[in-house]
């Protein structure tokens, strides 16, 4: 099955302001600290054989530990400082989100789909399977 290309261009906050990407991933920081959260690491990556990249930001809340990875997509017009300005906003944005859901549900329910799991991966890398056998015990151990 292939998957259809999204573009930059086709996606909210395109080109819709020019603060810098650190300025953005320094303002998600910034909100997970105000709620309650440990910022762990940051970083940004790029692969050269495919031209993907992405943010990356990895925090914990009490025991739990969460990374977020939001990508850079590709631009039609070649436009990559648009781009990465664009996933840097867009990370901020859902990191925003999830801090005022975090307030009220708890940060587990909040940002659940960036839960690491023992093996290092995210919740939101599970199989249905493994998630089935997972979801029993993730309920009932909260911080």
């Amino acid at each position: 099955m292939n998957a259809k290309i999204v573009y930059a261009e086709e996606v909210n906050y395109w080109k819709t302001g020019q603060s810098s990407p650190d300025t953005w991933i320094d303002r998600a920081k910034g909100e997970i600290i105000a709620t309650g959260g440990k910022v762990l690491s940051e970083a940004y990556g790029s692969e050269m054989a495919t031209g993907r990249s992405a943010f990356m930001l990895s925090f914990s809340f009490g025991e739990d530990v969460f990374k977020a990875v939001w990508p850079v997509l590709p631009s039609k017009s070649k436009n990559e400082k648009a781009a990465r300005i664009q996933a840097a906003t867009m990370l901020y944005h859902d990191i925003k989100n999830s801090c005022v859901k975090a307030k009220v549900f708890g940060a587990r329910s909040a940002f659940f789909h960036y839960l690491m799991l023992p093996d290092g991966r995210n919740v939101s890398q599970a199989s249905n399977v493994e998630l089935s056998e997972l979801f029993p015990r993730m309920l009932t151990v909260q911080p």
